[in-house]
């Protein structure tokens, strides 16, 4: 399960590619996010531990491969369920007087 600091760098790096065409630098990344230069690393490093992204050359973040730009289903955490309105649909409440 990702932090909301990873999930937000993720989303960040995602949207930054579908607008600009390019993804964004380390600082472009540090102003987004409003965390310095070392934290952005952490977080870049867990989402590839996590297999979100591919990085290789760790130079420059135009190399980055996003593989998943969504946070997995099974890792979010699990709602109980609400239970169910006793009547629904029903529409004797404003049909019979």
């Amino acid at each position: 399960m990702l932090t909301d600091y990873q999930r937000k760098v993720l989303r960040i790096l995602y949207n930054y590619s579908g607008g600009r065409r390019r993804l964004p630098t380390i600082h472009e990344l540090t102003v987004k996010t409003g965390k310095h230069k070392p934290d952005v690393m952490a977080a870049l490093d867990a989402l590839i531990a996590s297999e979100y992204i591919h990085w290789d050359d760790k130079s420059d973040t135009a190399s980055i491969v996003i593989l998943e730009d969504w946070e997995r289903e099974s890792e979010l955490p699990k709602l109980p369920k609400a239970p169910s309105p006793a009547q629904p649909n029903d529409l004797s409440y404003w049909t019979e007087y």
